[in-house]
């Protein structure tokens, strides 16, 4: 009886009831005081929705809007931009704090587009962030990625007034450096002037005809060793100087690769709009079509047959007996 008895009887509140009810009062307060988090607008760049801003005006907007001095696309590459406009949208879902506004190096670029990651996620936002690309500073890699933001700031932005100047709390941020800037201006110095017979030259006075050469002191002993230290240190500095141009250089190599597997791309989308409209007897096409197949081995070789045609084209010498 006792069993069917509290079968039958009320339910008795457990400690599992008082923890669902508190969970359900936090998400209550949760969702009460931080409405906009969740409700991200996600938009998609694909090749007909695609913004078409020059880059002028792209870094033009963002300078404007965050207060900032970029003069390239490729110093967004440091992410802190982002970052800021994710402040800007969705106050709260980024710590400014931890963003480094005056990144120089690939590793603290990576650090502000994880923090970005982090608040995509947050955020709902299904954009996947190809930060191996954009941390190389890459010029195409960043402009389809500014691109696709002014599309997303433009849908999730309420008109709310935002001081960036204020919200990044005092700190510089001052452009990266750009990635391809090549480093040419290394000091010269001659071999004459790091020799140390040179300067051992230019240090002694000269010596008068009647005086008599004095015996060379200890101190005077010393001055190879120094003078031979100072250019050790300097040749140091030749070398790091000339590992970063190394590091410039190949990274200027890798965005002119991409430049032109960009412009191989456009003219093959072209070629084949021509093979499809070739039949059609279009003078424009044909003429394309021979752009794009001429080279310059045949072009050469054009020129060799018309020069034979001329040769056979002359008439015949008499021959005087």
């Amino acid at each position: 009886c006792r069993g069917a008895c509290r079968e039958l009887g009320p339910r008795r509140p457990s400690h599992r009831d008082d923890l669902n009810t508190s969970r359900n009062v936090k998400n209550v307060f949760f969702f009460l005081f931080f409405p906009s988090w969740g409700m991200a607008v996600n938009v998609y760049s694909t090749s007909i929705t695609q913004e078409t801003m020059s880059r002028h005006d792209i870094i033009a907007w963002v300078n404007d809007i965050l207060a900032l001095n970029y003069t390239k696309v490729e110093q967004l590459c440091s992410g802190a931009a982002y970052c800021q406009f994710m402040d800007m949208l969705f106050p709260g879902c980024i710590s400014l704090k931890k963003v480094k506004f005056q990144a120089k190096l690939e590793h603290e670029y990576i650090h502000n587009f994880k923090l970005l990651q982090a608040s995509f996620k947050r955020m709902n936002v299904d954009k996947v962030i190809p930060v191996e690309k954009l941390v190389k500073g890459r010029f195409q890699d960043n402009l389809d990625f500014i691109q696709w933001f002014k599309k997303f700031f433009d849908a999730n932005y309420d008109g709310k007034e935002y001081d960036p100047v204020e919200a990044r709390q005092g700190q510089d941020a001052l452009p990266p450096p750009d990635p391809g800037e090549q480093i040419f201006n290394l000091p010269k110095k001659s071999h004459h002037a790091n020799s140390p017979t040179a300067g051992a030259a230019k240090s002694s006075p000269a010596s008068k005809p009647g005086s008599t050469p004095s015996r060379p002191s200890s101190a005077k002993k010393a001055a190879p060793s120094s003078s031979a230290s100072k250019s050790d240190k300097d040749l140091e500095t030749q070398v790091i100087q000339l590992s970063e141009q190394v590091h410039s250089l190949k990274l200027a190599l890798e965005g002119v690769e991409k430049e032109r597997d960009f412009y191989f791309g456009k003219l093959r989308e072209i070629e084949l709009l021509c093979q499809e409209h070739g039949g059609e007897n279009n003078d424009l096409v044909q003429r394309l079509m021979e752009v794009l197949y001429a080279s310059d081995e045949h072009e050469g070789h054009t020129e060799e047959q018309e020069g034979e045609e001329q040769v056979h084209e002359q008439p015949p010498q008499q021959e005087e007996y």
